[in-house]
């Protein structure tokens, strides 16, 4: 089942998850094919980083927490708000994802 991840920075956060990002980005190459989408949650500027969102297939809700207890903005305490949501899509994507290459 697919699990979305809405992960929320704790305030002035921003040097903290610039830092750890490399790590964030590998971790998640990790599971790369289990991946439905993910990337950051944006300020309205479109340039301020200030959480992220994951949509990932995991075997069970406990699966989705030991993975994300590991994850490198978890474990360098980024985070000020987790939510967890099982998701079914039932809608193909069109828009908002980069040009193939």
């Amino acid at each position: 089942m697919i699990y979305v991840l809405r992960l929320l920075d704790k305030p002035d956060a921003a040097a903290l998850r610039l830092r750890v990002r490399p790590e964030h980005k590998a971790y998640l190459a990790k599971v790369a094919e289990r991946i439905a989408f993910a990337g950051p949650l944006m300020h309205d500027d479109g340039v301020t980083m200030i959480g992220s969102l994951l949509a990932i297939d995991f075997g069970n809700r406990d699966a989705v927490h030991a993975w994300l207890a590991d994850e490198p903005f978890t474990r360098a305490g980024l985070y000020g708000s987790v939510e967890i949501h099982a998701f079914v899509n039932l809608w193909p994507q069109k828009t908002g994802f980069a040009p193939a290459e």
